[in-house]
């Protein structure tokens, strides 16, 4: 009798986001406050660029089709929310902090969220330009058919993270730290720094050959065929 026995999972899966919001309310305030206090809130087709949202509660909202154009959402707090479609430059993020949130087809460019904490956040679909997340903490993180141009990682926390069938383009991840990070799905890998910080992720066989002549200037290897 042969005894069958369960695969050994390589890194540990990833908890998912799973928002469930309840009816909401129009947000009628005409502009964000610092500091508000927004539970159940829907933000529909609005234009929040430039306005200050700095250290504001965003509690079971819903933001839909909204324009945030260097918006300043520092220190700002996203609880069991859903962004779909956000769209801007220059969004200030610094040091916020999303739990439990989905953020879905976004088109994005040079956001600040470094300093920042991902738990249970989905990223999914759309383009994210030159997202800063230096010294973020992300844990339990899926990035899930996007686009990521240039994100900076450089001596962020990563737990848990999972990248699948998104195309990630000059990533830094310069001084990272990696535990159960899953790579090996992603659609396009490519790293411009921080190659050798890789210790804590998972990468494809396909990955490795494609990312080898990398590793081997890492270690000072020059890669040359016969007679050359």
């Amino acid at each position: 009798m042969v005894r069958r026995t369960k695969p050994v999972r390589v890194v540990e899966a990833v908890r998912r986001a799973e928002v469930r919001l309840p009816p909401l309310r129009p947000f009628d305030e005409g502009d964000l406050r610092p500091d508000g206090d927004y539970d159940g809130v829907e933000f529909r087709d609005l234009d929040l660029g430039g306005q200050d949202g700095g250290g504001a509660l965003f509690m079971d909202c819903a933001v839909t089709g909204c324009a945030v154009d260097e918006t300043r959402l520092v220190r700002a707090r996203f609880v069991d929310s859903v962004l779909t479609e956000p769209r801007g430059v220059g969004t200030d993020l610094a040091e916020a902090s999303l739990r439990d949130v989905e953020v879905v087809d976004a088109r994005l460019g040079g956001v600040q969220l470094h300093g920042g904490v991902l738990e249970r956040v989905v990223v999914r679909g759309g383009k994210i330009d030159y997202v800063n997340l230096r010294k973020a903490r992300l844990r339990d993180v899926v990035f899930e058919g996007c686009v990521l141009v240039e994100p900076d990682f450089g001596q962020a926390s990563l737990e848990r993270v999972e990248f699948r069938d998104c195309v990630v383009r000059g990533a830094d991840f310069t001084g990272v730290r990696m535990t159960d990070v899953d790579l090996r799905d992603a659609a396009e890998l490519d790293i411009a720094r921080g190659i050798e910080r890789l210790a804590g992720a998972v990468i494809s066989p396909s990955q490795l050959m494609e990312l080898a002549p990398a590793f081997a200037a890492q270690v000072g290897v020059r890669v040359a065929g016969p007679g050359e």
